[in-house]
C-alpha cells in the first residue's frame, strides 16, 4: 500500500479526476483501485476538503458529497481542466520520467513508459497550432541519445571521450572522463565524472555534450574522487573565481536557466537578480552586451565600467559609420 507521504500526494492529485469520472462510487471500490484501505481513503477525502484555490474560502475549496458508503465530487476547484505544459515544463517532465523509467526498483516501468508516450503524442499533436511543447520534446530527444550512451558507459564501467561546451568560458574542448553517476538537478541532466583534463570531479550538462564516444578502456576514478555535494544546488563558485551580480529583465531570464548561477531575488516587473561566476572577463562583457539592455551589472563596479565603456565605444563607431 502507498500510505506514506510520498505515495499520498500522487493519490490526492489523482482522486478528484477519478471521482469526477465515477460519481457515486462506493468507497470500498475506490480504495481497492488505489490500493489502500477504506479507512485511509476516508482520511484522504477529509484532507481534500481542505484543498482548493487561493482565498481558501467556502466557495474555493473542493467539496464532496457522501451518501451512505458512496462519494461524489460536487465542486472540483478547477481540477477537471486539462493540464497544459510549456515547452520547458514538458521537457523537464520528459527528462524526469525517462530517468525514472531507467531507475532500478521502479514499481511499474510500463506505466511510466505509457505516460512518456502520451506526453510526446500530445506535444506532436499540438505542433500544427503552434504549441511550444513540440520544440522542447525534440530538444530532449537529442539529450536522450547522449544519456543512453552515458548509461551504457556506467553499466559497462567504461571511460568516455567527449567534446564539451563550457558556458562560463565560452569554450569547446575535448575531454576524457571516468563516469561516476548520472543525475538530475532542477530538471537538468548531468554526468558526474572524474575529468582527466581538469584532474578533478566535474558536472557535465548532457545538453552541452557535442560528441560522445564510449571507450574500450575501463573507467577508473581515483579513490579520493567523491560525489559532489548538491544540497545547495549546482552553483558552487571556485575559490578566487570572479563573480558578477546581474539584474535580468524578463526577456533575459533564460540566462539563469542556461548558465550556472545563484538566484538572489525576484524583483518587480518579472526581473531577476542573480549571482554568476565567470572565468574570463571578456566573455562576461560579451554576454551582457549581447543581451541588448536586458541585463544590468550591479557588481563588481569595474565590470560595469568596462561594459559601459565598450558600449559607448560601439555606439560612437556606429554613429561615425552612419555619418560617413
Amino acid at each position: 500500500m502507498s500510505t506514506g507521504s510520498t505515495g499520498r500526494m500522487p493519490r490526492l492529485l489523482a482522486l478528484v479526476p477519478y471521482l469526477l469520472a465515477r460519481p457515486g462510487i462506493e468507497i470500498e471500490e475506490a480504495a481497492r483501485d488505489f490500493g489502500v484501505t477504506p479507512q485511509q481513503l476516508r482520511k484522504d477525502l477529509e484532507l481534500l476538503w481542505m484543498c482548493g484555490l487561493p482565498g481558501y474560502g467556502p466557495g474555493d475549496l473542493i467539496d464532496l458529497s457522501f451518501e451512505g458508503d458512496t462519494v461524489s465530487v460536487t465542486y472540483d476547484a478547477g481540477m477537471r481542466r486539462p493540464l497544459r505544459l510549456t515547452g520547458a515544463e514538458a521537457t523537464a517532465l520528459l527528462v524526469a520520467l525517462r530517468a525514472l523509467a531507467e531507475t532500478p526498483g521502479v514499481v511499474d516501468t510500463e506505466a511510466v513508459q505509457r505516460t512518456i508516450a502520451k506526453i510526446e503524442a500530445a506535444a506532436g499533436a499540438g505542433q500544427p497550432s503552434g504549441v511550444v511543447v513540440g520544440l522542447g520534446v525534440r530538444e530532449a530527444a537529442g539529450t536522450a541519445r547522449t544519456r543512453e550512451m552515458v548509461q551504457r558507459a556506467l553499466r559497462s564501467g567504461r571511460a568516455l571521450r567527449m567534446r564539451y561546451y563550457t558556458a562560463s568560458k565560452d569554450e569547446i574542448n575535448d575531454r576524457t572522463v571516468d563516469p561516476m553517476r548520472l543525475l538530475i538537478v532542477q530538471a537538468i541532466s548531468y554526468l558526474e565524472a572524474w575529468c582527466r583534463r581538469a584532474e578533478g570531479v566535474r558536472l557535465f550538462r548532457l545538453d552541452r555534450i557535442d560528441r560522445l564516444e564510449v571507450l574500450d578502456e575501463a573507467a577508473s576514478p581515483p579513490a579520493h574522487a567523491e560525489p559532489t555535494d548538491l544540497s545547495e544546488g549546482v552553483y558552487a563558485p571556485r575559490p578566487g573565481q570572479p563573480e558578477a551580480e546581474l539584474v535580468l529583465e524578463p526577456d533575459a531570464r533564460w540566462v539563469a536557466e542556461y548558465y550556472p548561477c545563484e538566484e538572489l531575488a525576484e524583483l518587480d516587473g518579472g526581473r531577476l537578480r542573480i549571482r554568476m561566476g565567470y572565468g574570463d572577463e571578456s566573455w562576461m562583457v560579451r554576454l551582457v552586451l549581447s543581451l541588448g539592455g536586458n541585463a544590468r551589472v550591479e557588481r563588481p563596479r569595474e565590470l560595469a565600467e568596462t561594459i559601459r565603456h565598450r558600449a559607448a565605444g560601439a555606439l560612437a563607431r556606429a554613429r561615425h559609420l552612419t555619418s560617413t
